[in-house]
């Protein structure tokens, strides 16, 4: 019983773990975003603040150079070389935009800006009331040390990561909180679904035990056909139990894998499916090569049972059951209602029925799906609409 817990927690857990996974994505895609967005943010006011420093330094370069322009105009052209300062670069330039001289190392000016930095520089925009040797605009440059640039990024990394840190606690709280209604329902479903299998185990066995030991030969026609009925339906819902019991409890237990002859099976699982394939006047047609198989034989026969109980569920009246061995490959065909090829691809969803007027719940082909994945084996469909439908496996 222990045992039979800690799968179905295995399994609880491998669900609610796919759900946490895709809140977490959204939740730390969404919360990266925000993290980046408060980032730039706090990178553009830091950058003001620098440039705001910046101007009062840069303002009094520009009024020194001012006076130095003035002088030179002035006295122009006796004195013709344009006032350097080791501080700083400058450069001149006319109404038009026309540059009258420059020493700056980046010459890409914005006149729209009073102060901007390009390229590792800071550039400062002043416009001059008296145009001094022609002169409107005097840019000044200095070097970007970028100094307040490492401060922000540590800053940014070392609260980001804090941030973020304290985010994903608070996002992990929040998902437990909104999971746990969930895993409280899935607890009790598996708790249900687990139960009522196990009851339905006693009295499934006994009715078809008792089945098979009833004298037919001595009953009138009438009690035959209504124990008939009886056989077909106990066996229904006997493909079924086994099924759910596969999902609930045994899907996790250790493979018993061995050398299994295929032929014996197939024909064991053919009687086994004869009374239900009778009920509609459906015939097997059998063509089996000696052929193995290294595989769980558990897990092999809920394979064939899933196969052929569709191959029944969804043939025709009258139809026929066409099932060929051969080596590394087997072919199961009918002659039924068929599907689309569209609908092909999902057929091996969970849940999954394109024909809603029959029994089950769409679980038989996706546990087909994953033994056959389980053992790298091939499976293929082809199946045409009113023809029918083929099943290969090749392994």
């Amino acid at each position: 019983m222990s045992v039979s817990k800690s799968k179905v927690t295995n399994s609880l857990l491998k669900s609610e773990k796919k759900s946490l996974f895709r809140f977490l994505t959204l939740y730390v895609a969404m919360v990266s975003i925000l993290i980046m967005l408060l980032a730039a943010f706090y990178h553009q006011s830091q950058e003001k603040l620098m440039l705001a420093e910046q101007r009062a330094t840069l303002s009094k370069y520009a009024y020194i150079q001012t006076k130095r322009l003035k002088i030179l105009h002035h006295f122009f052209p006796e004195r013709n070389t344009y006032p350097r300062d080791p501080r700083f670069r400058s450069a001149i330039y006319d109404i038009e935009f026309m540059k009258i001289f420059s020493l700056l190392e980046d010459e890409h000016i914005n006149f729209d800006k009073e102060i901007y930095i390009t390229n590792k520089y800071i550039h400062f925009v002043k416009s001059l009331d008296e145009y001094y040797l022609g002169t409107k605009y005097l840019i000044i440059e200095v070097k970007d040390d970028g100094v307040w640039r490492t401060e922000i990024w540590k800053h940014i990394m070392g609260y980001g990561l804090i941030a973020f840190f304290l985010f994903m606690v608070f996002g992990l709280f929040l998902a437990k909180l909104f999971l746990k209604p969930m895993r409280d329902s899935i607890m009790l479903l598996d708790r249900f679904i687990k139960d009522t299998t196990h009851e339905l185990n006693t009295p499934l066995s006994a009715i078809l035990a008792n089945i098979e030991m009833m004298d037919t030969d001595v009953m009138v026609e009438k009690n035959r056909k209504k124990l008939t009925r009886i056989n077909i339906a106990a066996k229904t819902v006997s493909i079924l139990y086994k099924d759910l019991t596969y999902l609930t409890l045994e899907q996790e237990r250790k493979n018993e894998d061995e050398e299994i002859a295929i032929k014996p099976v197939l024909e064991n699982r053919v009687e086994y499916f004869n009374i239900l394939a009778r009920s509609k006047n459906i015939t097997f047609v059998l063509s089996l090569q000696n052929a193995n198989i290294f595989i769980d034989k558990r897990k092999f026969i809920r394979i064939i049972d899933n196969l052929m109980s569709n191959a029944i569920k969804y043939n025709k009246r009258g139809g026929t059951i066409e099932i060929v061995l051969e080596e590394n490959m087997l072919t199961i065909s009918d002659t039924g209602i068929g599907i689309s090829e569209e609908k092909i691809p999902f057929m091996f969803d969970r849940y999954m029925r394109f024909n809603k007027s029959e029994g089950g719940f769409g679980v038989g082909l996706s546990i087909v799906k994953k033994i056959v994945d389980e053992y790298n084996m091939q499976i293929e469909i082809e199946s045409k609409e009113g023809e029918g439908t083929k099943v290969v496996l090749k392994w």
